[in-house]
């Protein structure tokens, strides 16, 4: 059932509504980045564990994404975006009371999985509300949402962990979450769109879930169990190769299936896919390993922490909106190649800097230079991936690319901080290969530590300490000149798609947080 658009008033108050819950989403992938040290010390798990906080949640929400599609014709958009978005306050609530790791984590699953409708549903709602000759300006209006939002993420983590209690993190979503509820209910209840009974590939999600749930609980329990000399990780990773490669096998011959595969046989489709998958892995991984390196290694706080690593969204605030408003104008290639290219320069220049005596302005410089990086990466890689797509392959296409997404984020979390701590284990052992009571060195050393008031034990502790920590940041280093090699080559695979021509009536949005 087609609906006119909305008018004056009721077409403000939606497009607030809307928004308000899209930025709240965005800011909860971004807001508890910088909180992990203290929700894992509070919770008494190690670092290392409280990185699930994000992978559990990612992973979740790659997982919801390809059905929203389904769900919404068989439940109607607004009733989908109002269950969505209330049980996303519930389990914001919810993780907020958690009063243990395992607890928090069920409770991010379930936040997970509600938030994968609320970005498209809020999208394509929007759109219906707008006459087709101002839904340009209602896109613009809601990307600058999605682009603040990392912004403000992890200033505002920082400073509710710091002064008030991790738990706030979460509970900020309750207002603003109850907010767009009511008023989307109030302005879209009578605007419900067609519900029709379309049959769901069972088989496949049950894959799905199987597969993907089991790679990343091999990713992140494999830290801690010695990986393949581990039984349980061994079983997680033959059930998640079975479970993905039967998947492959059914959704390629399914009638409807829950991801179609068969869009990767288009060049544009799989090479934008490959690279943004590639490229947000890296990118996320980042993410995640930079607060922790702050708080855990240079005595930032997570305040500190937050506004070291905010920089990095206002270039793109500047930026985005002149590159969409002169996307028919360029080739993405181009713009893509130069975001690679910075990423690569930005990661090189912490690989080259990095070390624990350095200044606040030596972290925040590169993250302000990644905004060039980030302005030319989600928009321009939308473009190319949905360019070659049918009018009624977008949503499929769309959802299959959002979600290989995610899932890359999520793996991206984990492996950057499981190579961090192996490097680091690797670093530690060459290191004390040159401290001994033999080596003249190590000697005066100690002796000059105890003449200056510490023990033996104390002397020993403290330079245990600096070992550590030098392998640390020699670990987060190496990790930052693989990120810069991948992206070097990424470069090169972007000139495998043909130019990208826009389709009529696309709006090329991307939710990239």
């Amino acid at each position: 059932m087609s609906h006119p658009p909305l008018e004056g008033r009721s077409r403000a108050l939606v497009t607030l509504a809307l928004s308000l819950a899209t930025f709240m989403q965005v800011l909860d992938t971004t807001i508890a980045n910088v909180a992990i040290p203290t929700i894992a010390g509070d919770l008494g798990a190690s670092t290392s564990q409280g990185t699930w906080v994000i992978t559990s949640f990612g992973v979740a929400n790659a997982i919801s994404v390809p059905i929203t599609g389904w769900l919404a014709k068989r439940v109607g958009e607004v009733r989908l975006f109002l269950l969505a978005t209330i049980g996303f306050v519930i389990s914001s609530w919810l993780c907020g009371l958690a009063p243990s790791l395992e607890l928090l984590i069920l409770f991010r699953v379930l936040q997970g999985l509600l938030a994968g409708p609320m970005i498209p549903l809020s999208q394509s709602l929007l759109l219906q509300s707008y006459p087709p000759d101002k839904r340009a300006i209602a896109m613009a209006l809601w990307t600058m949402t999605i682009i603040v939002a990392p912004i403000f993420g992890p200033i505002l983590g920082g400073w509710l962990s710091d002064n008030w209690h991790w738990s706030w993190i979460f509970y900020i979503n309750i207002p603003i979450g109850a907010a767009a509820a009511a008023l989307v209910w109030r302005e879209l209840r009578h605007r419900e769109t067609t519900i029709l009974q379309l049959p769901i590939d069972k088989v496949g999600l049950i894959l799905l879930v199987l597969g993907v749930g089991c790679l990343q609980m091999m990713l992140d329990r494999g830290k801690e169990l010695d990986w393949f000399h581990s039984g349980e990780i061994v079983l997680y990773g033959i059930i998640a190769l079975l479970a993905l490669s039967y998947l492959v096998v059914w959704e390629l011959t399914d009638q409807h299936p829950v991801i179609d595969l068969s869009l990767f046989r288009d060049r544009n489709f799989s090479v934008g896919v490959i690279s943004v998958s590639v490229g947000f892995m890296l990118y996320f991984g980042a993410i995640v390993l930079m607060p922790l390196l702050m708080q855990t290694q240079m005595g930032y706080t997570a305040t500190e922490a937050g506004l070291a690593t905010a920089p990095i969204g206002i270039l793109p605030v500047l930026l985005s909106p002149i590159i969409g408003k002169n996307a028919h104008r360029l080739d993405m290639r181009w713009v893509v190649t130069f975001s690679f290219l910075m990423f690569a320069a930005c990661f090189y220049w912490r690989y080259s800097t990095f070390n624990p005596a350095m200044d606040f302005a030596s972290v925040a410089w590169p993250q302000f230079v990644q905004g060039f990086a980030i302005a030319g990466f989600f928009m321009p890689l939308t473009t190319i991936t949905l360019s070659n797509m049918k009018p009624q392959q977008l949503a499929s296409a769309s959802s299959l690319s959002n979600f290989m997404r995610t899932l890359a984020g999520s793996i991206g979390a984990s492996l950057t901080t499981w190579q961090w701590e192996h490097r680091e284990g690797l670093h530690h052992t060459q290191l004390t290969e040159h401290v001994s009571l033999y080596d003249s060195a190590t000697r005066d050393t100690l002796a000059a530590m105890q003449q200056a008031g510490l023990s033996a034990e104390q002397a020993a502790a403290v330079i245990a300490g600096d070992i550590s920590r030098q392998g640390l940041f020699l670990g987060a280093n190496e990790v930052f000149w693989l990120a810069t090699v991948l992206f070097l080559l990424l470069t090169g695979l972007v000139w495998l798609s043909r130019p990208p021509k826009a389709a009529a009536g696309v709006v090329v949005v991307d939710a990239g947080h």
